[in-house]
């Protein structure tokens, strides 16, 4: 059960932890063309989201305050838990080429997310935009903590909200790690509310690709965007399977921005010595944005750490998404 936010700390209906579904499904895979060339830099200032509409969907929302989670995507934990009512979700590299997940809420809570994995230190300067996020997580290499806790983040762990996460007798560990968003906010009381991090939402730019399918591919993950006219959205795909949550059926975001940034290694391993890559989230490059069934080339820019993050045109223009759910996946530079 997901609801829209009302008062800022609304009490939970708790509910059991929805059994998992499966679901199989082959997407088609062609990629919309090359990746834009550099283009100015906007010469008009976007404008400010509207009172009354979430600066994270462009929906009507309250003021709410905003809570991160990190997500675990290996095959064992899928289908996932409460994505359907993220108002946005980050796709990160992580070790081995896979990839991990950041849900990012505001707007609506569900009762349960998960699997909740661990943090990485490409998510301190991604989150900046938001302010003084609450960063719910299952832990952290010993020598990020630090970094972390130093962080303008509130930070909810089992062993600071003990009472916020649940273990599923369905699932082994470590994908059996589940968050009631709840109770992890009541345990963070300094979260700041959702704030306008850079994103623009209206009607669509002119122009565009069509396109049916795109695909993203990492070293040791796949994922698949294909359009749905009857749901006027995007069905993801994640390696050749269709992806669901259990809690709200298929995932279809109404944009998804891919946009190339810089993967490097970071100073950071896991305890089997793989090194953990470093996403650059701060500065500037090209973008793929999907909407209404169209590719529009795009370039993104951060100029610092909680600037905001503006994506343009190629004529230089603040370039708008669809309201409602946007997926963000921080593919690797061509």
């Amino acid at each position: 059960m997901t609801g829209e936010r009302g008062a800022r700390r609304p009490g939970r209906v708790l509910t059991a932890l929805l059994c998992a579904l499966t679901a199989a499904g082959l997407y088609g895979c062609s990629d919309p063309g090359p990746p834009p060339q550099p283009r100015p830099t906007p010469t008009t200032a976007p404008a400010t989201p509207a009172t009354g509409l979430s600066p994270l969907t462009g929906l009507p929302a309250k003021p709410a305050p905003v809570l991160a989670v990190k997500i675990d995507n290996v095959p064992a934990a899928r289908p996932h838990t409460g994505l359907g009512a993220a108002d946005l979700v980050y796709v990160e590299q992580v070790e081995g080429g896979v990839t991990r997940l950041m849900a990012v809420y505001s707007s609506r809570l569900p009762d349960l997310t998960g699997p909740v994995r661990s943090a990485r230190e490409s998510d301190i300067a991604l989150l900046a935009d938001y302010g003084r996020p609450a960063l719910a997580y299952s832990g952290a290499q010993s020598a990020l903590t630090p970094l972390l806790r130093a962080a303008p983040l509130d930070l909810v762990t089992e062993g600071t909200a003990p009472r916020a996460f649940l273990r599923s007798p369905d699932r082994p560990a470590p994908h059996n790690l589940y968050l009631r968003p709840g109770r992890a906010l009541a345990a963070a009381p300094k979260a700041g509310d959702a704030r306008d991090i850079g994103l623009r939402f209206g009607p669509a730019p002119p122009g565009g690709t069509p396109v049916t399918t795109s695909t993203v591919r990492y070293p040791a993950a796949r994922y698949a965007f294909t359009w749905s006219a009857a749901d006027h959205a995007w069905h993801v795909a994640m390696d050749g399977r269709e992806a669901r949550a259990t809690d709200s059926g298929p995932l279809t975001p109404k944009t998804v921005v891919v946009q190339h940034v810089t993967i490097r290694p970071s100073r950071f391993h896991d305890r089997f010595g793989s090194v953990s890559p470093y996403s650059e989230t701060v500065g500037s490059g090209s973008a793929l944005v999907l909407r209404d069934g169209r590719a529009h080339e795009a370039r993104w820019s951060r100029p610092s750490a909680g600037s905001g993050t503006t994506f343009t045109t190629p004529a230089g223009a603040p370039l708008s998404f669809a309201p409602g759910q946007t997926w963000i996946v921080l593919a690797p530079r061509a």
